[in-house]
């Protein structure tokens, strides 16, 4: 498995937006990208802070996620970039993480 960790910002006065923004995401996402999961986060001592964990099956299906060009086409892609330009400041950190094991109960 691999992982990326993303942290953003919200800009003022746009909080309310981030679940809707959580539903185009999903809208958005297509069967066989590789994507096994993902979680949205708020800073709970700085709500402006966001960090958004996705986990794919290994590093190769995300880098192929990422550059395939109907992720950048269409209506459904316009409207995502166009909430994401809206709400995120424009400052994103990427980390990527080799994910080494993992627990739930």
């Amino acid at each position: 498995m691999w992982a990326q960790l993303i942290t953003t910002r919200l800009k003022p006065g746009k909080e309310e937006q981030l679940p809707g923004l959580l539903e185009q995401f999903r809208a958005a996402e297509r069967s066989g990208s590789g994507l096994l999961r993902s979680t949205y986060m708020r800073d709970q001592n700085d709500l402006s802070r966001v960090y958004i964990l996705i986990v794919f099956e290994s590093e190769e299906k995300a880098r192929a996620r990422e550059n395939d060009p109907r992720r950048h086409e269409g209506p459904q892609a316009a409207k995502l970039m166009a909430t994401m330009a809206q709400i995120f400041d424009d400052a994103r950190e990427f980390v990527d993480l080799i994910v080494v094991g993992e627990m739930s109960s």
